[in-house]
């Protein structure tokens, strides 16, 4: 049986993409500290690794070529936030770092949300739930 999950990405600039997540306020698994070889972002309390791979060294292991994120979207990352507010800093920051906020927070009733493309388009949610609004 499974016992982690890891979401790998490619970026074009290890560097850079380790400042822009540290100026959002994640968290690096120290495991891949001082590489330039990888990053590991740790998510929430199960701390599930989004890690980070240089393109060439992405394409090695994916066998396939890296998607062309302004022509597509590969995924969508959704995080969650513990309030509005929560998901207002952190498209706040995102964009601050040089994100492009494709959704503008939006209040749904129970459900409240935005979203951003990081510096290599991959594009991340972050919601905030009300799980007793939630429709039946």
């Amino acid at each position: 049986m499974t016992k982690e999950l890891w979401i790998n990405l490619p970026v074009k600039d290890l560097a850079k993409s380790r400042e822009f997540f540290a100026k959002l306020g994640f968290a690096f698994h120290p495991r891949h500290e001082g590489s330039d070889e990888a990053a590991g972002l740790v998510i929430g309390e199960k701390g599930i690794l989004v890690m980070l791979f240089p393109e060439a060294a992405f394409r090695g292991f994916a066998g396939n070529e890296v998607s062309d994120t302004t022509r597509g979207t590969e995924m969508l990352i959704s995080i969650d936030a513990q309030s509005k507010e929560e998901v207002d800093e952190l498209v706040r920051k995102a964009e601050e770092a040089g994100a492009v906020v494709f959704g503008r927070p939006k209040d749904n009733g129970w459900l409240y949300g935005a979203g951003f493309a990081d510096l290599d388009g991959h594009r991340w949610n972050v919601l905030y739930m009300d799980m007793s609004g939630m429709p039946q």
